[in-house]
């Protein structure tokens, strides 16, 4: 049963372009050997931390949408916790409306149309 997930990671500021990629790709890798279908991904590139991180103020952020079997996730975020690259990650499951929401944002950001949803009772 394939499920949508949305994961976000923060990898130390101290790395370059290079080993940045690496690291992004590695974690791709991860998902895509374990016939996760890969949907978005997007990088933030560095930003400022809300808090201190391991005496750190930035760091680079990736997310990547994926749908996946739920045994993956445990595989992913043994990675994420085995690499001294990443500072901090997190994983979580969309339901309905959060699938709906990621799919009017890819939207508006490529310039498509996005259709109005309203969750509002109709009255007669």
């Amino acid at each position: 049963m394939q499920i949508q997930y949305e994961t976000v990671f923060i990898l130390t500021p101290v790395l370059s372009d290079v080993q940045v990629k690496e690291a992004v790709n590695k974690f791709k890798k991860v998902l895509t050997d374990n016939d996760a279908e890969l949907i978005h991904e997007e990088n933030w590139g560095m930003k400022k931390l809300a808090y201190p991180i391991q005496n750190k103020a930035t760091g680079f952020y990736q997310l990547f949408e994926f749908k996946s079997d739920p045994s993956l996730i445990a595989k992913l975020e043994l990675q994420y916790n085995r690499d001294e690259k990443v500072m901090r990650f997190l994983t979580f499951k969309h339901d309905k409306y959060g699938v709906e929401f990621n799919e009017r944002r890819r939207r508006k950001q490529k310039g498509e149309e996005v259709p109005n949803f309203t969750n509002k009772k109709q009255t007669k």
